[in-house]
């Protein structure tokens, strides 16, 4: 399975999610931000890759569906609710997300 992991810059939320699951047997990840200063910027090509996609905040739901409406359609996109309080590799950070995560792999 492929897997999209989704934040706004691609540097700390989405960016851990590719780091800490990129090695597990099963799935391909990827990540990227949908703000013009993300390291990987979303694009179409990204989004038809996935067969599914994680996003931090609904606010990133709401940018790729706007953006990529063909794209998103019958994708399935993952609200985490995950907020902007941690830096990259952060303990508390991979907690949540495997907490959140790991029911979906």
């Amino acid at each position: 399975m492929n897997i999209l992991f989704v934040c706004s810059r691609n540097k700390w939320r989405s960016a851990t999610a590719e780091t800490i699951y990129k090695n597990h047997a099963n799935h391909q990840v990827r990540s990227a931000g949908t703000e013009p200063s993300a390291r990987i910027k979303i694009n179409a090509k990204l989004i038809l890759w996935a067969d599914l996609i994680f996003v931090m905040e609904k606010k990133h739901k709401q940018r790729i569906t706007q953006r990529f409406a063909e794209e998103t359609y019958q994708k399935e996109i993952i609200i985490l609710d995950i907020p902007d309080d941690y830096q990259y590799m952060d303990e508390m950070l991979i907690e949540e997300l495997k907490a959140k995560v790991d029911d979906y792999l």
